[in-house]
């Protein structure tokens, strides 16, 4: 169902987790139809809200937040208590209890990483000024959540006229787990994690990151009595301080989003679809605050915040839904019998609207600028520190885009850049971008097979698009996708194996090359003249080969062509293109005389795609024509200057 619900939200345009969250609703108890195993999907469900954290913590990083400090500290903090405030007051209104009021206002408080990351990315948002804002913000969020999920348990347990000696020995058991595991796990945990790795078994490597992770959870419950998500956003923590952090996320990323999708999955199946609808207004009111009031709110700290008027409207966009932090803040007050049932459908309902609205806001952000801007006092405000200069990627044209930054794509750009051909680079590695920043190298941060991040890369104004990736499926995804947004963009991609080559030729590739079979024709071929035996052979073998794995729709001139190109390279045949204003052009082989009067001797002719090997002495020399002349260096220059030299004249006529 989760697939069914994935796939129809993806093509509609919806994030998938909107999917995931109806599928639950499908098969909740509510459903009049099949009813999935409510026990066994929490069960899981919980290992989803592990990883969840688990990942955040990995993936939590103190010094996004220090670089924005200035904006995203004071920005996220007032934001937070505002949204917070505007939902216990709604509530109010409900007659819900104050601690009822509490849990939905820090829930809808609070904006989904994953949606935010996915907008971001999908708008090309990521890599940007405004992006590591929204970012920053996001951080602070991530943290404040924590803070919440701590504190919750606390305020349930001891309630408002509890004795100060149980708060305070709740909070110490707390700060005690948080010690425990910063400062012994911080020196323990990267110490096992590489000499698992030293061991070079992949199958132990990942036990130990399950171990860690469901381990530290599951400790900190039974031991400290902390929220599972605590633990596991602690144990990410310590192991995001280890050099094998990155490994640690790409192998983890598997049962990440497999138990995610079921935590998902399980949160829709407490929706009651009846309660929602005979509470359609309520359900509204909640959605207006969290996409219009949260946006509103963070457009009005914008006025006060050292920050470009884009800034605030990109991060208020980013902001106008709610996620998994707030489904795990409201099933912690469900849990702690701070929410009912319907209460916590509510928090859902809200989600499920804002996060199917959320792609919209960003497409918003324009034309709410131009909106503002009829505003002069309310702009100079929101706009204090002046537009922000176009991106560089925004004004390339007749560029190249190197997909995928790896040792292929490197070397790719250090070539273009040092024959000033502008080029933009799309990869999803963070320090790879960073370092392509640093030497003002236009970029886009994001998976170009798994999201919109390649309808930002001006594909219809660019020369050539270069696919490096090092996976075949995902290269197979962007040459689709690529084609399909550019249809006469010339396409050079990356094969990995040999039946790779003539799936990206079908899906629209012009040129596909296969690195291994390259690699093992040039050894073979310096392996052979070595040993003594002939160019001519070597190089047909050579070409045998390419032709058996390359030439799945190509012509025969076309073969020619790269045949006489790569012989070429071994004889120095020596080109030269026929002017109109040549003394040779329009006379035959016989009647040019080249040879008779250089010394050189003509071996081909290259006529667009047309190649004529040895050509007749009655061959036609026409305009346009590209001779293959063979000679020593004084034959060949001789022949330059005769097939040049009513050309050279016209510029130097003294000489």
């Amino acid at each position: 169902m989760a697939f069914l619900g994935g796939t129809l939200a993806r093509r509609i345009g919806l994030p998938t987790i909107v999917g995931y969250l109806l599928a639950g609703v499908a098969i909740g108890p509510f459903s009049p139809a099949f009813v999935g195993d409510v026990e066994t999907i929490s069960q899981l469900a919980e290992l989803g809200v592990i990883f969840l954290m688990f990942g955040v913590g990995i993936h939590f990083s103190l010094r996004d937040l220090w670089r924005v400090r200035s904006v995203a500290v004071p920005g996220a903090i007032v934001q937070m208590l505002c949204a917070s405030a505007l939902g216990f007051g709604l509530t109010r209104l409900w007659g819900w209890s104050v601690a009822s009021g509490l849990v939905l206002g820090v829930a809808i408080s609070v904006a989904s990483t994953v949606v935010l990351l996915r907008g971001l990315m999908d708008n090309g948002l990521l890599n940007t000024k405004h992006g590591r804002v929204a970012v920053g913000w996001l951080v602070l969020e991530d943290l404040a959540s924590v803070l919440i999920l701590v504190t919750l348990p606390v305020f349930a347990a001891v309630g408002p006229n509890a004795e100060a000696q149980k708060v305070v020995w709740t909070l110490a058991k707390a700060g005690a787990f948080v010690a425990l595991t910063l400062f012994v796990g911080g020196r323990v945990v990267p110490w096992v994690l590489l000499r698992v790795a030293h061991t070079r078994s992949r199958e132990l490597f990942i036990l130990v990151i399950l171990v860690l992770s469901l381990g530290t959870a599951i400790g900190s419950a039974e031991l400290f009595g902390v929220s599972l998500a605590l633990g596991a956003f602690l144990a990410g923590v310590i192991i995001s301080e280890s050099p094998l952090s990155h490994q640690v996320g790409a192998d983890l990323l598997p049962f990440r989003e497999a138990f995610a999708v079921l935590f998902f999955v399980s949160v829709g199946m407490l929706v009651n679809p009846a309660y929602l609808v005979a509470n359609a207004g309520q359900v509204l009111a909640l959605t207006g605050l969290i996409v219009v009031g949260k946006s509103a709110i963070t457009i009005l700290l914008g006025t006060i915040l050292p920050a470009p008027a884009r800034t605030a409207l990109v991060v208020a966009a980013g902001l106008s839904q709610i996620g998994e932090f707030s489904f795990i803040i409201g099933q912690a007050g469900l849990t702690l019998g701070l929410l009912d049932r319907d209460q916590y459908s509510l928090i859902l309902a809200g989600s499920l609207l804002s996060i199917t609205l959320n792609p919209f806001m960003y497409r918003l952000i324009r034309p709410l600028e131009s909106a503002l801007r009829r505003f002069p006092g309310f702009w100079r405000r929101l706009d204090k520190h002046g537009p922000e200069p176009p991106l560089p990627r925004e004004t390339l044209s007749d560029h190249v885009v190197i997909v995928g930054y790896g040792r292929v794509g490197r070397h790719i750009v250090e070539v273009l850049g040092s024959l000033n051909v502008p080029h933009l680079v799309v990869d999803s590695d963070a320090t790879r971008i960073e370092q392509l920043e640093k030497r003002n190298v236009p970029t886009l941060f994001g998976d170009a097979a798994n999201s919109e991040v390649l309808t930002h890369a001006q594909l219809p104004r660019a020369r050539a698009l270069v696919v490096t990736l090092p996976d075949e499926a995902t290269t197979e995804m962007t040459v689709m996708t690529a084609r399909r947004l550019a249809p006469d963009l010339p396409i050079i991609a990356r094969a990995i194996t040999p039946s790779g080559v003539k799936q990206l030729a079908e899906l629209g590739a012009q040129d596909v090359i296969h690195p291994e079979l390259e690699g093992g024709l040039e050894i073979v071929r310096h392996t052979l003249l070595r040993l003594g035996f002939p160019i001519r052979e070597v190089q047909k073998y050579a070409d045998a080969v390419r032709r058996e794995h390359y030439d799945v729709s190509t012509h025969a001139e076309q073969h020619a062509l790269r045949q006489f190109m790569e012989a070429a390279q071994i004889l120095e045949i020596t080109l030269f293109e026929l002017a109109k204003d040549s003394p040779v052009a329009g006379l035959t082989l016989a009647e040019a005389d080249i040879r008779g009067r250089t010394g050189a001797s003509v071996v081909v002719i290259l006529r667009g795609q047309q190649v004529l090997p040895n050509p007749k002495s009655h061959t036609v020399l026409q305009p346009g024509d590209s001779i293959g002349l063979i000679g020593d260096e004084g034959q060949i220059a001789e022949a330059e200057r005769l097939i040049t030299q009513a050309a050279y004249a016209e510029v130097n006529p003294v000489s």
